[in-house]
């Protein structure tokens, strides 16, 4: 039904504004399906996961991937996480495209005073909390959402250091709102973001996708045997299979990779081969 991308800075009450943007979701009538994933559900750990890039990259995937297979037009997940990144937020915009539903962001826009004090006070109350070069390191490279990029808009801003975040605030009414609204024909202000050709999953043939992909390898081993079996009194160069379909090139003494038969599959009905010149050795 509905992607909603949580961002800002570390410590800046993004999981608060989750949280109450859930429950207010849940007071309505009726109730939709609402789901937080962030990275407690995940059983990932603050500081380990942003250790450094490697480590940060696969946090992404892991969060990514989770909302993808969320994702549905029955649903409403919220992403409550940093996503300072302004390509991974695409990232994510593109999959609620795909996907059909609605989407928007929450900034929770706080100071960066006002983040590092409340990431000091979580650490003296023993809660979770980023080391210092940690936190620094997010703080410097966050990317600010900008409601003139299609990925940051609509974009609800809160100001959880000027105003105290509460289901009754008027951003989270706001979202919800926007969230909920029935859309129809006289519906100006609730965007339904619609796949595209590059977003749609390709439709499978009818027949069985694994038993033709092996049968297309089995020919194209048929293929290679004969042609071998054919050329004993010389060396065979090249094997043409068939009209449209690249022709295979063989250095002399040499002998087809299981690797590049591998990379052998079925588009639309026609074979093709990922390498023109497989790499052969040791005939």
């Amino acid at each position: 039904m509905a992607l909603v991308v949580i961002c800002g800075q570390p410590c800046s009450g993004k999981s608060t504004a989750a949280a109450y943007l859930a429950e207010a979701l849940q007071a309505m009538d009726p109730k939709p399906t609402v789901r937080i994933i962030d990275e407690s559900s995940l059983h990932l750990g603050r500081n380990q996961s942003y250790a450094d890039m490697p480590m940060e990259k696969n946090l992404r995937g892991v969060l990514r991937s989770e909302v993808d297979r969320s994702l549905s037009k029955s649903s409403i997940i919220i992403v409550d996480s940093l996503n300072n990144i302004k390509g991974y937020r695409y990232e994510l915009w593109c999959l609620a495209r795909a996907s059909g539903i609605r989407y928007c962001v929450v900034f929770c826009d706080t100071d960066e005073d006002s983040c590092r004090e409340w990431n000091r006070k979580r650490g003296e109350m023993g809660e979770s909390s980023y080391d210092t070069k940690i936190f620094e390191d997010l703080v410097r490279r966050f990317e600010k959402p900008d409601r003139r990029n299609r990925w940051d808009s609509p974009l609800f801003e809160l100001f959880p250091s000027k105003d105290e975040i509460r289901q009754s605030s008027p951003v989270i009414a706001d979202a919800v709102s926007y969230l909920t609204k029935k859309v129809d024909s006289k519906s100006r202000d609730v965007r339904v973001l619609q796949p595209t050709i590059a977003t749609q999953t390709a439709h499978t043939t009818d027949a069985n996708s694994l038993y033709e992909m092996d049968r297309a390898t089995q020919e194209v081993i048929n293929m290679i045997v004969e042609a071998q079996s054919q050329g004993l009194a010389g060396a065979v160069n090249r094997i043409s299979l068939g009209q449209h379909l690249p022709t295979i090139s063989f250095f002399l003494e040499a002998k087809w990779s299981f690797s590049s038969l591998m990379n052998i599959h079925l588009r639309y009905g026609v074979i093709s081969v990922y390498s023109p010149k497989p790499h052969l050795k040791n005939a």
